[in-house]
């Protein structure tokens, strides 16, 4: 059975953040074109400033922080926060490899996307790269479209990402 639950606790928040750790490895994997795009946004240090603070950054009412749970098993995670008021970024959505095609992703996407709805945010962002086209297509599919960039990138990203968003 698949789930979807709030982290609240430090044991679920140290989960999740192992799963970070997971997806950034995921993330180095995609490519050399990737590594310095990785690098560059989830430089180690900084990243692990980041989720040191993820009960902060990702904190209710403006922001959620998502475990998906198989059969009781961590097999993802998930996250979002305020960007301005009305509108909220997801990031580091991640399902480990031993658990996609179980629906894990849209189930996850889906919590994600009614939490931010139930939250009276209006509209929702995010991006991925190139590569991932099966997130791609999940996101598509759920009625997101794609747009440019909605914050400014560095040049070495170009050609490399896509964004979307999604009116609530």
């Amino acid at each position: 059975m698949l789930r979807i639950i709030e982290a609240t606790t430090p044991a679920q928040f140290d989960t999740v953040r192992a799963m970070c750790w997971e997806y950034r490895d995921f993330l180095m994997g995609m490519g050399a074109d990737f590594v310095e795009i990785i690098e560059l946004f989830y430089a180690k240090p900084d990243y692990e400033a980041l989720l040191q603070d993820l009960e902060i950054k990702h904190a209710r009412p403006g922001g959620t922080v998502k475990l998906a749970l198989h059969e009781d098993t961590p097999v993802g995670c998930g996250m979002s926060h305020s960007l301005e008021p009305g509108v909220a970024e997801i990031k580091r959505v991640y399902i480990r490899e031993d658990a996609r095609g179980l629906g894990a992703g849209r189930t996850l996407m889906e919590a994600l996307v009614e939490q931010l709805r139930a939250d009276g945010f209006t509209r929702i962002l995010m991006d991925t790269g190139l590569p991932q086209v099966a997130a791609q297509k999940l996101y598509l599919s759920m009625g997101f479209r794609q747009r440019g960039p909605y914050t400014e990138m560095p040049p070495i990203t170009d050609g490399k990402m896509m964004f979307f968003e999604m009116d609530l």
